[in-house]
């Protein structure tokens, strides 16, 4: 079967990168400089919230105009789409409780703007034969108000659509990467391929803890004795009753066939992961990233304990508190979680003693971009330098998509 990918929600190509493992562009005319053979057919790429489109004007200049959209994925004639073995995307994590329509004809109908139900949509329609999708790991225990719901009812339409998946929470620094991020990775395939028919117990522990594409490529710690969860989302009628009433522990490692789910906490063999120390740039001028002696004693209020009064809607007082922190990332550890705000004064954003000049500083956008293992430079597109954060925070690790190409390809190629 051919690579034919389409990614949605594209970001700045952080799927891409780590598919065909790029690690530098082009000086002269921008473009990456790709060393896999997987043919992205199509890509979308829409901010709704910013006027001036610098994530698409970034994607664009490092891949080019070719088949690459800057319209709102709601409005996308999912038809249109070119056909493609594979389906790429991080997708935010949003409420994905759903209601029936008017009609009552469809069953259901996700909330408006809901970014997943145009996964389903473009799935359903284009009848995909692989997908690979990230979120942040808290998406299986969301809602607070009802854990697991917003979960189950994702693998309940990928059910419906005739979908086997399996997921796993990945912290990016257990496999060797620079950044202690967790995110959750959850890869789809049809249930009458040939994938499906080679490995028709997915629902056993043997199968994620030695075969699957995520066992393989990451590999966890084999254990005897695993205390597993199971529970069939058949019982629900759609997943309108699941809105209703759905609970339930997804662990950070778990498969689901025909709306049968298996799922147990599972531990990585870990590897020593790269520092701090190992991403810092030795050779441009760092003095715009100092920090003046006003941000310093922001920094130093961000960063410590506090206790604040804040009071309810209801009128009750109640007290906000946070921990102290410490004030400089130390620099023999990977980095911490990168957050849209990096680069800014805000208790998220990484501070470092830098080595040559033993003064506190900001990261740069270039060591922000080492955290997510892409090219240096690759948001140097005439962005402003608060955007340029603003993306590596938005991004993946790319590191952990080449960990993954070399069994997904041949997965793929043996379709």
């Amino acid at each position: 079967m051919e690579k034919t990918v389409i990614e949605l929600f594209a970001g700045v190509g952080g799927f891409r990168v780590g598919l065909n493992n790029i690690s530098a562009f082009d000086p002269n005319s921008g473009l990456a400089l790709e060393n896999g053979d997987w043919n992205f057919v199509w890509a979308n790429q829409w901010e709704p919230s910013t006027k001036i489109q610098h994530a698409y004007e970034c994607y664009t200049t490092r891949f080019g105009t070719d088949s690459v959209s800057n319209l709102d994925i709601n409005s996308e004639n999912k038809s249109s789409i070119p056909d493609h073995t594979l389906l790429v995307g991080g997708f935010p994590c949003q409420d994905y409780s759903v209601a029936r329509t008017k009609s009552n004809e469809k069953g259901i109908e996700g909330k408006k703007g809901v970014l997943f139900w145009d996964i389903a949509k473009t799935l359903e329609e284009k009848t995909t034969p692989f997908f690979l999708l990230e979120n942040v790991d808290r998406l299986l225990k969301s809602p607070a108000s009802q854990r697991g719901r917003d979960f189950g009812i994702m693998l309940r339409t990928l059910t419906d659509l005739g979908y086997d998946v399996e997921w796993r929470v990945v912290n990016a620094s257990d496999y060797g990467r620079g950044q202690r991020r967790r995110r959750v990775f959850i890869f789809g395939w049809k249930n009458n391929s040939k994938y499906a028919s080679e490995y028709k117990d997915v629902l056993s522990v043997d199968f994620l803890q030695t075969d699957s594409l995520f066992a393989r490529s990451l590999p966890i710690q084999i254990e005897q004795n695993i205390q597993f969860s199971s529970i069939d989302l058949n019982v629900y009628d759609d997943t309108v009753e699941m809105t209703k009433g759905f609970k339930f522990n997804f662990e950070n490692t778990g498969t689901v066939r025909s709306g049968f789910v298996t799922t147990f906490k599972s531990s990585p063999v870990r590897e020593n992961p790269i520092t701090m120390e190992e991403i810092i740039e030795t050779v441009t001028d760092k003095t715009a990233y100092f920090l003046t002696l006003d941000q310093e004693k922001k920094f130093e209020y961000l960063k410590g304990s506090k206790k604040i009064p804040r009071t309810k809607p209801n009128g009750e007082v109640y007290f906000y508190s946070e921990g102290a922190m410490s004030q400089t990332d130390d620099l023999n550890l990977p980095g911490r979680t990168m957050l849209t705000s990096e680069g800014t004064v805000n208790r998220s954003s990484h501070l470092i003693i830098d080595p040559n000049t033993n003064k506190k500083r900001f990261i740069t956008p270039i060591e922000a971009e080492r955290l997510q293992d892409f090219p240096d430079d690759w948001t140097n597109t005439g962005m402003p330098l608060r955007r340029r954060y603003f993306m590596m925070g938005n991004a993946l690790v790319t590191g952990i998509i080449k960990r993954i190409e070399p069994r997904l390809s041949d997965i793929i190629e043996n379709e």
